[in-house]
């Protein structure tokens, strides 16, 4: 339901109060949500050790098996569709909830082999596998609140997303060359804003065509949704600025 919430909030479209849109929901939202998760695992790993100091045998396994077999068929499915929506989205917040859902799996899959063990005396298989999913729990958890905190910091596109934005714009023909090139991300939103390094004497209607022709091509490069700031220079202040 959270989720549902945030990202309802993230896709609204930009208003006079938030002029970039808003984006940056989803990585609180991403923020909360492993914040959560690492609480649940924590609980898991508490209650791990004490079983393991207190063991207590299993009781009602059959249903227990049953229960387990049924959690596991309705997740497999809700992380199949959620792993569909991150191929096109790359959601912060489905890539969280997601998370959940892969730990919910994992869990119900150590109660089976738990339950399994059982049978044969292996009383410390039930907490030993409560313990480990903990542990795959929380270095996702960290990796999710890492990216959250970058886009919240307005952190760099990657480095290979860079060179391609400078490969396409330098390879126009009426391009010599970019200056000052500043990325972020947003939610799905990509902003880039970059100079354009043209001849002096180009005129004001043609220097406005050639930055919308750059526009486009980076907006075709990109799958999702680019917002692109070109301010267009002549060449020769460029290289003095440049130079100095």
């Amino acid at each position: 339901m959270m989720s549902f919430l945030v990202l309802s909030y993230a896709l609204r479209p930009a208003d006079d109060d938030h002029r970039f849109g808003h984006g940056k929901a989803e990585a609180l939202a991403g923020l909360g949500q492993a914040a959560f998760i690492a609480g649940s695992a924590c609980l898991l790993v508490f209650h791990g050790i004490e079983r393991i100091f207190n063991p207590v045998e299993l009781g009602h396994s059959l249903l227990g098996v049953w229960v387990s077999l049924f959690a596991i068929v309705c997740t497999l499915l809700v992380v199949f569709v959620q792993h569909q929506v991150l191929k096109r989205t790359q959601s912060i917040a489905v890539k969280a909830d997601a998370l959940h859902y892969k730990g919910d799996i994992l869990l119900n899959v150590a109660v089976l082999i738990a339950i399994l063990l059982s049978y044969y005396g292996v009383i410390y298989a039930d907490p030993l596998f409560a313990i480990g999913v903990a542990g795959y729990l929380l270095y996702n958890c960290w990796d999710i609140a890492k990216e959250s905190a970058d886009h919240l910091m307005d952190k760099e596109l990657p480095d290979d997303e860079k060179s391609e934005i400078v490969l396409l714009a330098s390879s126009h023909e009426d391009v010599f060359g970019i200056h000052e090139l500043r990325t972020r991300q947003s939610g799905k939103v990509k902003f880039i804003q970059l100079h354009l390094e043209l001849d002096d004497n180009l005129p004001l209607i043609r220097a406005h065509h050639v930055a919308d022709e750059v526009v486009q091509s980076i907006e075709a490069a990109f799958e999702g949704d680019v917002d692109v700031l070109i301010h267009q220079d002549p060449v020769s202040l460029a290289v003095n600025a440049n130079a100095s």
